[in-house]
């Protein structure tokens, strides 16, 4: 069964989850109207991204935070997945974290950045992200990433073993890594024969720099839908029967020699 799957490309509302939680609503409600299936949003959509360590700390919410009671009340309201990202408390720490929540409201995974990037992330994160899970939704298996992690290859193919039809990737990306949004999120779809939603911020967030160039990838490496500089809701289809067709086609993790590549994992 093809389902529509939608990125929202956008400059968020920085350091103000009560106005970003608006802004959901009103664009899950518009995806929907496209028919979108399942809403893709930025890296850390619910605070902005560019905080510091003080304004992430007291930003920072749980799955349990009544946030997530409205988050899953929008999800419910419109009938339509989300996937989106949030500073989570995490112990004593402060995690970056990303949620796939259903269309029934019910959250399905909770994902914790593996790799985090340079002084930015360190300053304000701890890297909690210690596994790739995938989750069956509606026929598919979906496995997250977040930003810098999805520029490791370890990444994508951990999550292509593990099953994973489809990976979304909330981002961040900012110059000068244009690289990233036109060569490598297409080439991590086509070497490991997956659908990838890559959903970026826009504009500028406290002095950042955000490079949009969001996009919708397919399994043979083929750009399904991209965006430009500004804001955008991209909306395509993601078809598994095509999938299979690329697989039968190409069997690339079939005709791996994986005892040949264990020395890489030291």
């Amino acid at each position: 069964m093809t389902l529509n799957i939608a990125i929202c490309q956008t400059a968020g509302c920085f350091a103000d989850p009560a106005a970003s939680l608006d802004l959901l609503d009103a664009t899950a409600r518009e995806a929907r109207a496209g028919r979108a299936d399942l809403l893709v949003l930025p890296e850390l959509f619910c605070t902005g991204y560019n905080l510091g360590p003080d304004r992430a700390r007291s930003l920072a919410m749980s799955p349990d935070d009544p946030h997530f009671d409205l988050i899953r009340a929008i999800a419910c309201t419109h009938g339509i997945a989300l996937c989106l990202g949030f500073p989570e408390i995490a112990g004593n720490s402060v995690a970056n974290s990303a949620a796939l929540i259903d269309e029934t409201g019910a959250t399905l995974l909770i994902y914790r950045k593996i790799h985090l990037f340079g002084d930015l992330d360190r300053a304000m994160f701890a890297a909690r992200g210690d596994r790739f899970p995938v989750v069956p939704w509606r026929g598919v298996n979906i496995g997250l990433a977040i930003c810098y992690d999805i520029e490791f290859p370890e990444t994508a193919r951990a999550l292509a073993i593990a099953g994973a039809d489809l990976v979304l990737v909330p981002t961040a990306l900012m110059p000068p890594y244009d690289i990233v949004a036109d060569h490598l999120i297409p080439t991590r779809a086509y070497e490991n024969q997956i659908f990838i939603a890559y959903a970026n911020h826009c504009g500028c967030e406290d002095g950042l720099a955000y490079l949009g160039k969001s996009s919708i990838c397919g399994p043979d490496g083929a750009v399904l839908a991209k965006a430009g500089a500004g804001p955008a809701l991209l909306i395509a289809p993601i078809d598994p029967a095509h999938q299979a067709r690329v697989r039968a086609r190409d069997p690339l993790l079939a005709d791996r020699r994986a005892s040949l590549y264990r020395s890489l994992s030291a």
